[in-house]
């Protein structure tokens, strides 16, 4: 059996907009007949894994996703020397190797030297490309033969290793997300308002026009999320080729990411940070749930006085009910901080997780 880390957090954000949907508005969810607030799960590991916490934590273990490893390799062949046409074919090897390769078209002059799907890339095959393209420079030749199996299965990339990629063109080197991440939704219903807004052009002297230079405005709301989160700690060992210390590390820094980094969106206009103010880890081998059914019945202002503390409850009351009705025997092991109330230390919540 797999070991599982269930990560349960509450977090109150204030006016905000984290997550836009097509239109610019927070996005939302209807959830057990009610309206709520929903940051997206591809959002929030965004916002973890470009992180300053998580890219400092996991430095030279984290991966790149992009499309540009032939424009990269391009121009790295182009300042060694390499004609600019050989440069190009030799870029657009190099590149086909992780995908298939984007159509010329429009003005732009690179673009058939973009791969057409986003490719999360370890850095071992960076390395491996850069390698290559030094190769080709100093020996003035064209790639060829087994120099071009620049793919890896197995990864020292931290996040490829809990978050997955998939190759359409190469499935054998598809790698299985060991992490996954819910999407959050606030645990009450919530209406969300239009904040109207103008700026003043600081040189008009009110002589012509003294009206705002610009008029707009955007949408936002406020809640408390339920966020969860599930880590098979047996297949990120796997996916890491078999480096347990650094699994260990890597639970780590997404449980201290998952708790104080939130999305970026519109943090410049509302500075809406906030950390986790309730957190539960539950490790064990049982197969894992969300506790996301203690919310089913949004919290309601006119029954509870403190959201805070009836979303702890019901999270409490909800684990304790899935206990008795599901028994097993075999209950897991549990840690849980609470700002709320001032109990735990997120340090030896962080420990527990990782098994430190």
């Amino acid at each position: 059996m797999s070991q599982f880390i269930q990560i349960h957090m509450l977090t109150s954000f204030p006016p905000s907009n984290l997550n836009r949907d097509n239109l610019g508005r927070p996005k939302s969810a209807r959830v057990g007949g009610t309206d709520r607030l929903r940051i997206s799960s591809q959002s929030l590991k965004r916002a973890w894994r470009t992180s300053d916490l998580f890219q400092s934590a996991l430095a030279d273990h984290l991966g790149t996703r992009t499309k540009r490893l032939g424009i990269e390799a391009y121009k790295a062949l182009v300042e060694g020397g390499v004609k600019e046409k050989d440069a190009r074919e030799w870029g657009k090897t190099i590149a086909g190797q992780f995908g298939a390769l984007k159509k010329k078209e429009g003005g732009d002059k690179n673009a058939d030297l973009e791969i057409e799907q986003l490719v999360h890339v370890s850095p071992e095959e960076r390395n491996s490309i850069n390698q290559l393209v030094a190769s080709l420079i100093a020996e003035k030749r064209a790639p060829e033969g087994a120099e071009l199996n620049l793919l890896r299965a197995a990864s020292e990339a931290a996040d490829i290793a809990l978050f997955g990629r998939m190759l359409a063109a190469h499935k054998q080197h598809n790698v299985e997300a060991a992490c996954q991440v819910a999407h959050a939704i606030s645990v009450h219903p919530v209406v969300i308002e239009d904040d109207y807004f103008t700026a003043v052009d600081d040189l008009n002297q009110d002589s012509a026009d003294a009206g705002a230079a610009h008029i707009g405005e955007t949408g936002f709301s406020a809640a408390l999320f339920y966020s969860y989160i599930c880590i098979n700690k047996d297949l990120l060992v796997e996916n890491l080729g078999g480096d347990q210390a650094l699994a260990e590390k890597t639970i780590r820094a997404l449980t201290e990411a998952a708790a104080k980094i939130p999305p970026t969106g519109k943090q410049n206009s509302f500075a809406s940070r906030a950390y986790a103010s309730y957190v539960l880890v539950e490790k064990g081998e049982e197969q894992p749930r969300s506790l996301s059914g203690a919310f089913l019945k949004a919290i309601d202002k006119r029954e509870e006085k403190d959201f805070g503390e009836a979303a702890v409850r019901a999270i409490t009351e909800h684990r304790t009910r899935f206990d008795t009705v599901f028994d097993t025997g075999t209950a897991p092991d549990r840690y849980e901080i609470n700002v709320l109330t001032g109990e735990g230390s997120f340090q030896q919540l962080m420990n527990f997780a990782a098994d430190e």
